[in-house]
């Protein structure tokens, strides 16, 4: 099993982006982006297969997992770094089964209840979501906002991924209330600069970051 480690992590949305998959994903790595996860909801497999394979070329060479949403039919065919699953999805006790020990898996949750299963089930990490409501997805749970946010991480010890509504605006209190990493989709896909938006937001987290370990 694999150790999740990232701490800004771009989540794809074809309807958003501006640039194509493969280019948008390449400038944010390039901007401080650590973690990518490929969304498709609405393309064929073997297209869908077709783009995670491009994608994993370039998450390779500057040494980024690629996590796939939903689909661990793609993530076993593109041998991808991880898989990422909502509640709907099929359950973490059986996806553990059918993928390799080495392959991440994180779970969307929206309640403490579900962080701690999460978390019993082996997840290696959790999707804290919706920190704020989010044009992107519109089947979530109510937002957590940010004392949700903190109750989550308080009550589990694997890394805590917050997303939904996260931007340069909220960044640093996002941080602040528990996340171990920061997950945005149109903050960086909606960008005119994808780099610069990721660069941007990996300077928060940096100086963040630096600011703790000079308080320890």
């Amino acid at each position: 099993m694999k150790r999740f480690t990232s701490s800004l992590y771009l989540v794809t949305d074809r309807g958003l982006a501006k640039k194509p998959i493969e280019i948008l994903v390449e400038e944010a790595i390039r901007g401080g982006v650590d973690c990518v996860q490929l969304r498709e909801k609405n393309i064929a497999t073997k297209h869908f297969v077709a783009l995670a394979k491009t994608v994993k070329n370039i998450t390779i060479r500057y040494n980024v997992p690629l996590i796939i949403n939903d689909r661990i039919d793609v993530a076993l065919a593109v041998d991808a770094d991880g898989i990422h699953l909502g509640q709907d999805d099929m359950p973490l006790t059986n996806a553990r089964k059918l993928l390799p020990h080495k392959m991440i898996i994180g779970i969307t949750v929206s309640t403490i209840n579900e962080a701690i299963e999460a978390q019993k089930g082996g997840a290696d990490y959790i999707g804290a979501s919706p920190v704020f409501a989010t044009p992107t997805k519109t089947d979530t749970a109510a937002p957590l906002g940010l004392e949700g946010l903190q109750e989550i991480k308080d009550a589990v010890t694997i890394p805590v991924v917050a997303i939904g509504g996260i931007n340069l605006h909220n960044a640093e209190d996002v941080l602040l209330h528990g996340a171990d990493c920061l997950a945005v989709v149109s903050a960086i896909v909606c960008a005119d600069n994808p780099c610069q938006a990721a660069a941007n937001l990996a300077a928060i987290i940096k100086k963040l970051r630096k600011s703790n370990h000079e308080t320890e």
